[in-house]
C-alpha cells in the first residue's frame, strides 16, 4: 500500500514538475522569442489586412539594429494594451520630410520605396523637417491616407526602446499564410 501511494505521489511530483517546466516554456516564448498578434484595422493594406493574424519576431532587436522598412509592432502611449503596427521609414539622426506632393524626403533625396497604397494627402507634422534622435524612428502606414503614424503627433517619432518587435509571418488566413516581406 505504501510503495504504491508512493509511486503515485511521484507521477504526480513528475507531473506537476512537466507542466511546471512547460509553462516556463511558453512563458520565455512569448515574452521574449514571438507572440500572436492580431491586425485591426486598414492603416498597413495592402500589405496586411484587418484580422490578419501575425507571429512577431520580439528577439532580433536584441541582437541588430531595426532597418528601414522593416514593419514594427510598439505600443500606442494613450491607451494601454493597445498596439501599433507600421512601417519604418526614418532612422535614427535622419532628417524626414513630406512636402505638398506626397513625396518622403530623408535627408534632404526623396525616398524611393513602393509600400505606399497611395499618394500622401496629409504630411501632418511631416511638413516641415522632423530631425529624428539617437533611438528615434519615424513610421507610416502602407494606406498611407488611413493611417495614424508619426505624421501625428498623438503617435509621433518612435522610441527604440519601445519597438516590441518586427512582424515575422502571417499565419491567418491560411490562404494568404508566409513570411512577411520588409524591403
Amino acid at each position: 500500500m505504501v510503495s504504491q501511494m508512493n509511486k503515485t505521489m511521484k507521477e504526480m511530483i513528475s507531473t506537476l514538475l512537466y507542466l511546471l517546466g512547460v509553462l516556463l516554456v511558453v512563458y520565455f516564448v512569448i515574452t521574449f522569442v514571438g507572440q500572436r498578434t492580431e491586425v485591426d484595422g486598414a492603416s498597413m493594406e495592402p500589405t496586411l489586412y484587418h484580422g490578419d493574424n501575425l507571429i512577431v519576431d520580439k528577439i532580433t532587436y536584441r541582437f541588430k539594429e531595426p532597418r528601414r522598412f522593416d514593419i514594427i509592432v510598439f505600443p500606442y502611449k494613450y491607451q494601454e494594451n493597445t498596439f501599433y503596427i507600421k512601417r519604418i521609414i526614418g532612422l535614427p539622426g535622419e532628417k524626414v520630410q513630406i512636402d505638398e506632393m506626397g513625396n518622403i524626403y530623408i535627408n534632404g533625396e526623396v525616398l524611393r520605396e513602393g509600400y505606399g497604397k497611395e499618394v500622401i494627402r496629409d504630411p501632418g507634422i511631416a511638413a516641415e523637417p522632423i530631425q529624428l534622435g539617437e533611438d528615434e524612428y519615424f513610421v507610416l502606414g502602407d494606406n498611407r491616407n488611413n493611417s495614424t503614424d508619426s505624421r501625428s503627433e498623438g503617435v509621433g517619432n518612435i522610441q527604440g526602446k519601445d519597438i516590441v518587435g518586427r512582424a515575422w509571418m502571417r499565419i491567418w488566413p491560411f490562404s494568404r499564410a508566409g513570411i512577411l516581406r520588409h524591403r
